[in-house]
């Protein structure tokens, strides 16, 4: 594990963080045998780079300094609210590519945006993931990382 690192992404992350997050949308596609999501790789690394630089988005990505690429992501981005006491984190994606799943590298990720979330002094961080059979060990991975059910679902409606 000493070959893996987690640092926070710069702009010139962006293609082989993309690629990534290609892999995540097709895995959970594949996961509930629905195509939910549309993903162009050219659009998804310039609007990486863009949520990157405006840091409309925080990325945090897993190297394998031996292998030399990018292995894991995670993304969160800072809302407010009244409910969480001001300012929070919200992880919207987060994968590990699955041949260096279960080695603590999701728990890498999770603790430098947690790190992160300390330093901009938000009080909570928060994650969503579908109420389905097909994702309950995603459900026990973020529970073991300290995560607890806080009530209500996720909508949403297209604007």
């Amino acid at each position: 594990m000493n070959h893996i690192i987690v640092k926070r992404a710069t702009h010139e992350h962006s293609a082989q963080t993309a690629v990534l997050v290609g892999e995540l949308l097709q895995e959970i596609m594949d996961r509930i045998g629905i195509d939910v999501f549309h993903f162009d790789l050219q659009e998804t690394k310039e609007r990486l780079a863009d949520f990157i630089v405006t840091e409309k988005n925080f990325v945090f990505i897993a190297v394998d300094n031996e292998e030399k690429e990018i292995i894991g992501f995670v993304t969160v981005y800072e809302g407010y609210a009244l409910y969480a006491e001001g300012a929070f984190g919200t992880m919207a994606e987060l994968y590990v590519k699955p041949s260096y799943r279960s080695q603590g590298i999701g728990n890498m990720l999770i603790q430098s945006v947690k790190d992160f979330g300390n330093e901009r002094g938000w009080k909570r961080l928060e994650v969503t993931t579908p109420p389905l059979p097909q994702f309950d060990a995603t459900l026990a991975f973020y529970e073991r990382e300290g995560f607890e059910i806080s009530g209500g679902r996720k909508l949403k409606t297209v604007v």
